[in-house]
């Protein structure tokens, strides 16, 4: 056994943790079929969000983790429900009220109001397929349509007929009393109007695998089950699934949670093992809601890539898949610095750390170098103090903080100079908000921008801020160029100046500077904007010329 097997099989990191748990159903050997399943499901209700996204990302790190400490070859399928009827109208959508004739539908038989696919459900089926595929992502795509109608299901779907009291049986337990009274698993699609009804059944016949049901309009129809005629209520199709595809793993929202012992009762039932599960916390928008496809709130997957990378997306959705995420806007900054943050921390790691590192089961194992000599934070900061219209202005003041850095030899680095100009116009720049310093402030700031016009002023003022700590330190060497002695600087003067604690002191340099209720490292921002450029700043500031923009 490989070191790096031998640790895996013993590592924290809950993608390892999940995929023990699946290596232990064969711990006598592979399966029958050859490979073990990882399977996801979507519903193209609506548009495919950012929820949908976590669901592939985490399976795929626990498939490949699975990988790291099994030989049994694995297999990711990702199902689309497109045979569902459309209940609700979208709102995200061009036109909604055309859809409205096609309500209860199969969202692959409702127009595409796009205009772009075959149908609508084709549409949000090609723009997860689309996203998925930028991220790399291995996988089978299964269209609930095309299982149906092409018979793969109708195996499973005889046994449910035969079975049919057993499945009513575990559903009927879970239903108000009035719902049972017209409950039943199958859904037949009207041989005319091609609706999904939700309708009783008058019989259900194992002999020749049909069921009979009146329509809305009281006509009796017999129709079979198999070849795409009828297909099963959601809950149903849920365990009939995993025992058609012999899934062995599949990890769905807390919403589904209760839901979980019907899923396996029924997959054992219809004659397959019940597969491994992994419950997430959910995805809320900016209000604490659930996101929803049919709503559209939360951030889309288009609107994350516009403003990161999908590297930082990955490592947002590795975090704590059991704690409730707020998915806003402002939360992506901070997942880009921390994912850089991580990747400059793995190459000095041992074998142990590495594989409790989000960049490992990002990456594959194959994980890359940072560029990133400026944080995504910093670059918003500049970009904000220099209303930055384009990357090249920040390239600009990178290059004085780093004059070897390019965008040939740095281009995660350049690609976040874009990224940071367009958050900055779309999101900090509507929301800058300058204010006046008070008279502590504006004394203190004179003080700063005088400390950083020569060498002997800046040490004057660590000197003076020793004295009043009663500490006899030597004092730094001057590096104007050095993020560390800047800050020495800055913290000097809001020593000196009375700020208690001193975090009023810079967060009353964000809010006269920078417009902004929180900020970067200084000291780090000076050496990057650059020390002319930063008294320039905060004489603006102090002549009132930043609250008059």
């Amino acid at each position: 056994m490989s070191d790096l097997r031998e640790t895996a099989l013993k590592s924290k990191a809950w993608p390892f943790e999940e995929a023990r748990k699946v290596l232990k159903r064969y711990a006598k050997g592979a399966p029958e079929k050859g490979f073990v399943l990882f399977e996801t499901g979507y519903g193209p209700s609506g548009l495919p969000h950012i929820g949908t996204f976590g669901e592939v990302a985490r399976t795929t790190m626990i498939k490949r983790a699975f990988e790291e400490i099994s030989d049994i070859p694995t297999k990711l399928v990702c199902f689309s429900d497109d045979l569902d009827g459309m209940r609700k109208v979208p709102g995200n959508v061009p036109n909604p009220d055309a859809l409205v004739e096609h309500m209860q539908k199969p969202l692959t038989a409702v127009p595409d109001p796009f205009g772009t696919h075959e149908s609508f459900g084709h549409h949000n089926n090609a723009m997860l397929r689309r996203f998925l595929d930028t991220f790399g992502f291995e996988y089978e795509f299964i269209s609930a349509n095309d299982f149906y109608g092409s018979g793969q299901f109708d195996e499973v779907l005889k046994r449910a007929v035969e079975k049919y009291d057993e499945v009513m049986a575990v559903m009927l337990k879970s239903l108000r009393e009035e719902r049972r009274q017209t409950y039943s698993i199958f859904l037949p699609i009207h041989p005319e109007s091609g609706r999904v009804l939700y309708v009783p059944m008058k019989k259900v016949c194992a002999e020749t695998y049909t069921i009979t049901f009146d329509d809305e309009d009281g006509k009796e129809w017999t129709v079979p089950v198999t070849g795409g005629n009828v297909k099963l209520q959601w809950k149903p199709d849920f365990g009939a699934r995993w025992a058609a595809l012999g899934v062995d793993f599949e990890m769905y929202g807390k919403d589904h949670s209760t839901n979980t012992p019907i899923y396996d009762s029924i997959c054992r039932i219809l004659g397959h093992r019940a597969p491994d599960h992994f419950t997430y916390e959910l995805f809320l928008d900016a209000n604490g809601q659930k996101i929803s496809k049919t709503s559209g709130n939360g951030i889309s997957i288009d609107e994350w890539l516009t403003y990161a990378s999908s590297e930082s997306l990955s490592y947002f959705m590795y975090l704590k898949p059991k704690t409730a995420k707020r998915m806003h806007f402002d939360v992506i900054p901070k997942a880009v610095d921390e994912y850089h943050q991580q990747l400059r921390a793995y190459h000095g790691q041992d074998t142990k750390a590495q594989l409790n590192n989000p960049v490992w089961h990002i990456h594959g194992g194959d994980v890359p170098q940072s560029d990133m000599v400026v944080p995504f934070a910093m670059l918003l900061n500049i970009a904000s103090v220099s209303n930055a219209e384009d990357k090249e202005t920040l390239w600009g003041f990178i290059n004085k903080y780093a004059p070897d850095a390019t965008p040939e030899s740095n281009p995660t680095l350049d690609q976040a100079a874009g990224f940071a100009v367009a958050y900055f116009n779309d999101f900090v720049k509507p929301a800058k908000t300058y204010r006046l310093p008070t008279d502590q402030e504006r004394t203190a700031l004179s003080d700063l921008a005088e400390a950083l016009k020569s060498p002997e002023a800046a040490l004057a003022a660590i000197a003076k801020k020793n004295e009043i700590d009663g500490k006899d330190d030597a004092l730094p060497e001057v590096d104007f160029g050095s993020d560390d002695f800047l800050q020495s600087v800055v913290f000097a003067i809001g020593k000196i100046h009375g700020f208690d604690p001193l975090r009023a002191w810079f967060s009353a340099i964000y809010e006269v500077l920078l417009g902004a209720t929180q900020g970067p490292r200084f000291g780090g921002f000076i050496a990057l904007y650059g020390v002319d450029e930063t008294i320039a700043l905060i004489d603006s500031a102090l002549k009132g010329e930043l609250v008059s923009d």
